[in-house]
């Protein structure tokens, strides 16, 4: 840049929407549609091993309403204008019943071959998938300076944490997913180690 040039501070009415993108904010939103595209991807490759019907039922829910919302953020990724299929709301069908405490089982070790691949495999797969999908999303979201983009990526987040906590409660059902809990007490103790404020704000 000589001295004669200025700083670009802001983008023109003449910008294309397509071209309204910062630098860093398309690297995120590159790396948050590569696990959205993971995660498809393993869909499809797990499909001919489920043997579960309700694990069968929940992978194809899931499967559909991800490519809905990868097709959505394309669509404004192309254009930089609202999706013309806007973000939707993911309806779980799981009971969100967890079921506390551990039962022993034999120590588990990573399978081997494909011949290896179970339901517990699976859907242990998919949720760390979602996972993925939850932390990129929320990284892009504050990322984005595209206001319709940031506001998609925004919008999803509640929906991939739905389809984790679908899966996990699955998990957890076929105790797959055991949660521990602490004693009475300590989680007392916790759960009382803090306190409301009290009093008005002072300014």
């Amino acid at each position: 840049m000589n001295q004669n040039q200025q700083p670009q501070t802001g983008l023109g009415t003449n910008t294309p929407p397509q071209m309204q993108f910062g630098g860093h904010e398309l690297m995120e939103v590159h790396e948050a549609i590569g696990t959205v595209t993971a995660t498809l991807e393993h869909y499809a490759l797990y499909d001919q091993y489920i043997q579960d019907q309700e694990l069968k039922e929940i992978v194809e829910r899931q499967r559909t309403f991800v490519t809905q919302m990868y097709n959505t953020i394309l669509d404004t990724l192309k254009s930089g204008k609202d999706p013309a299929v806007p973000t939707q709301t993911y309806e779980m069908q799981e009971s969100n019943q967890t079921t506390f405490g551990m039962t022993p089982s034999a120590p588990k070790t990573p399978i081997q071959s494909a011949s290896q691949i179970d339901d517990q495999c699976i859907s242990s797969g998919i949720l760390g998938h979602l996972k993925g999908i939850a932390t990129h999303f929320t990284t892009t979201a504050l990322e984005a300076s595209n206001p319709v983009l940031r506001r998609i990526f925004a919008d999803s987040i509640p929906n991939v944490i739905e389809l984790g906590y679908e899966m996990y409660l699955y998990q957890n059902k076929h105790q797959y997913y055991q949660v521990p809990q602490l004693q009475a007490q300590d989680m007392q103790t916790i759960i009382n180690s803090h306190a409301p404020i009290s009093g008005n704000m002072t300014h």
